[in-house]
Order: structure tokens, then C-alpha cells, then sequence
């Protein structure tokens, strides 16, 4: 009775462990699909494809200016550091 009883929980993980496997992963190619690319198009410029348009200035200026202002920081802490010792 115990060696059943030992088969049959062991049976039950093996079912709980595929269908969790089967619940999380076969949707997950539907989650990663990405949608067709737009159509080519025809004002403008020729070798220009459609979607290139997206602006990065903005973004880079606000990181430079962050990593300005922690090198800065840094630096005062370690000359302030210098001058206590």
C-alpha cells in the first residue's frame, strides 16, 4: 500500500509539472509574435523606411547630464574626503 500510495504522488507531480509546463509555455509564443511590418512608403525621401523617425536627442542629453552630474559628485565627495584627512 505504501509503494502505491508512494507511485501515485509521484505520478501527480510528473501531471502537475506538464501541465504547468504546457499552461505557461506553448502561450508564450504568442506573446513574443510581433506584427507584420508596416508598407513601404512612397513620400519623401526614397531610402528612408517608414518608422526611422524616432527622435533619441532628448534621451541622450538627460542621460549625459545625469552621469555629468554624478562624476561631479564623486568628485567633490573625494576632494572633500582628501582635505578632512
Amino acid at each position: 500500500m505504501h509503494t502505491l500510495l508512494k507511485t501515485w504522488k509521484q505520478s501527480g507531480k510528473i501531471t502537475l509539472t506538464l501541465l504547468l509546463f504546457i499552461l505557461l509555455y506553448l502561450p508564450a509564443g504568442q506573446v513574443i509574435a510581433q506584427p507584420p511590418p508596416p508598407p513601404p512608403s512612397h513620400g519623401g525621401s526614397s531610402n528612408q523606411n517608414a518608422g526611422n523617425g524616432a527622435p533619441i536627442g532628448g534621451g541622450l542629453f538627460i542621460l549625459l547630464g545625469l552621469g555629468a552630474a554624478y562624476g561631479a559628485r564623486k568628485a567633490y565627495l573625494s576632494q572633500k574626503e582628501t582635505l578632512e584627512d
